[in-house]
Formats: C-alpha cells, sequence, structure tokens
C-alpha cells in the first residue's frame, strides 16, 4: 500500500523539492500536502506548481501559544491521513502534543552529525570546534530537540576557507541525497541507516 506523506516547511521549500521529485515510479510514498507555518514560504508555491496541495497555519497568530499552535496543525493534516510526516527546515520546536499525535511516524533533518551540534547555527559551531567534517541526519523525531533513532546521515570535509555558508551549502546538496533516500527505506517498514 502506498504511503501518504506531509511535509512541513517553514522557507524556500529546497528539501521538500528533492522528497517530492524523488516519491515517483516504483516509489513506497507519494506526497499528499506541503504544509507551512507561514503563508508566504516560498516552497508552497513550489508544492503547488507540481500539483500537490498546500496549507499554512501562520504561527504568529497564536502569539506564543503553542500547543493551540499545533492543535491547529493537526486539525488541518487529519483530513490527509498522513502515513509520514517529513519536517524539512520547519523551524517550530514541537511539543509532545503534536510529536505524540504522530509517533512513530515523523522524520527530521537536522544540518549536524548527531549527536553533535543539536539547534541552530551548526555549520559555525562545527567550524569553531575545529571539527574535519560536518554533515546532516535523518532522525526519527522524539521530544528531544534533534533526538531520537538515528536513520541515516551523510558527511562532508570541512575545508580551509570555509565560512558558515559556504559548509551550508555543501551539506544541503548531501541533505538532498539522503533525506529521499531514508524516506524511501522508511515508507518501506525499513529502519536501517543509510550513511553516504
Amino acid at each position: 500500500m502506498t504511503k501518504r506523506v506531509a511535509i512541513l516547511i517553514s522557507g524556500g521549500g529546497s528539501n521538500m523539492v528533492s522528497l517530492v521529485d524523488s516519491m515517483t515510479g516504483d516509489h513506497p510514498a507519494r506526497p499528499i500536502v506541503v504544509l507551512a507555518n507561514s503563508g508566504t514560504a516560498g516552497g508552497l508555491e513550489k508544492a503547488a506548481a507540481r500539483g500537490i496541495a498546500t496549507e499554512h497555519v501562520d504561527h504568529r497568530n497564536f502569539k506564543g501559544d503553542r500547543e493551540a499552535f499545533e492543535k491547529a496543525l493537526i486539525s488541518v493534516l487529519e483530513p490527509y491521513s498522513p502515513d509520514i510526516l517529513c519536517l524539512a527546515g520547519f523551524m517550530r520546536i514541537l511539543t509532545p502534543l503534536f510529536i505524540d499525535a504522530f509517533k512513530g511516524r515523523m522524520l527530521n533533518i537536522p544540518p549536524s552529525l548527531l549527536p553533535k551540534y543539536r539547534g541552530l547555527n551548526t555549520h559555525a559551531r562545527a567550524i569553531e570546534a575545529g571539527e574535519s567534517e560536518a554533515g546532516c541526519t535523518v532522525h526519527e523525531v522524539t521530544s528531544e530537540l534533534d533526538d531520537g533513532p538515528i536513520l541515516g546521515q551523510a558527511r562532508v570535509p570541512i575545508l580551509a576557507g570555509d565560512t558558515p555558508d559556504i559548509l551550508a551549502a555543501r551539506v544541503l546538496g548531501q541533505e538532498h541525497n539522503l533525506y529521499p533516500a531514508v524516506l524511501r527505506r522508511f515508507a518501506q517498514g525499513d529502519r536501517t541507516p543509510v550513511f553516504l
């Protein structure tokens, strides 16, 4: 049975595009909706151009009431009956209320080699620490930030003269390879990690 995938974004949606474009042919999943936390997220246009339903729930309308915001997200998602949720640059920290509603079905791709450098400014922190490599991780979402079972990692070297922006661009290229590979396996019920 084909899995139904909802993708949550906040910005331009480049990871969303790589996921959507991978779900063709014999892929075990199909995108059903792209949901953003702002109506101006650039990725909404890209999703609509690909014929995918789009929705948005503006977090600013909830004045810091995370649970009310998440209840609104859930009410928008429920009619689509998603089997899998992919966070693809969704820049909101989710509470257990939302995570528990989709437990075991939600993936995320932080731009770091977890468990190192959870949270923000991962590339600057890796460079400042003198690391020789950086990368990205796909993991199952749990109530702990950037935690949960690791389902895949991709590594890139940190080169002399790298700035956080240069490193981010190199890592993003690998994100676009890793996330689709992990999603394909996950949709088949295979949680064996993918390493690139």
